[in-house]
């Protein structure tokens, strides 16, 4: 950037950093404040261009999407935490620590595509459409990617051909409990 646009930068900061600051403030513990304000202002920087006329709102908006961004990834941290933490209790019964190895054992055998499809859409919740977006392909694609995954997911997790097929639903329900 030119120093004209630095210095036009540095002013819109000089005027707004208060209040945005206050903003983040009202939601944050005092501590993470500074972390937010630097995300914030360096969002500016790097889109100093599309800011408009009255740039406070603009900032409050950049200032939303950080603090969002920052809880999400705050409950996954907790809840992969949780998930690790899963520990066979001494008092759990046997069927309940079968049941939560028979889930670990089957997914650690689906390939690294069918593991990463399944973790966005069970452990991030995400929707076959923003699944889709992250990994930049077609909606239909990640939707069959999805079915064959489950399958996979579910053969693994039949140890006979006597049990009755478990539901896609029932998969997902059944990988959300051994994480849980």
């Amino acid at each position: 950037m030119d120093s004209m646009l630095e210095e036009q930068f540095t002013a819109m900061y000089r005027c707004h950093r208060v209040a945005v600051e206050r903003y983040v403030l009202r939601r944050v513990q005092a501590e993470d404040v500074g972390d937010v304000l630097a995300e914030v202002f360096s969002t500016a920087w790097r889109r100093y261009e599309q800011i408009p006329a009255d740039p406070l709102p603009w900032l409050y908006g950049v200032a939303r999407r950080v603090l969002a961004n920052d809880r999400r990834a705050a409950r996954r941290r907790r809840d992969l935490s949780d998930c690790l933490a899963v520990q066979p209790r001494a008092d759990a019964h046997a069927e309940d620590v079968a049941g939560l190895t028979g889930v670990a054992r089957a997914f650690s055998r689906l390939s690294s595509q069918d593991q990463e499809v399944l973790r966005l859409c069970l452990w991030e919740e995400l929707t076959p459409s923003e699944i889709a977006q992250v990994l930049g392909q077609a909606q239909i694609a990640v939707r069959v990617r999805l079915h064959r995954a489950r399958q996979r997911l579910q053969k693994h997790l039949r140890p006979t051909s006597q049990m009755p097929p478990a539901t896609p639903v029932g998969i997902q329900q059944e990988a959300k409990d051994a994480c849980r």
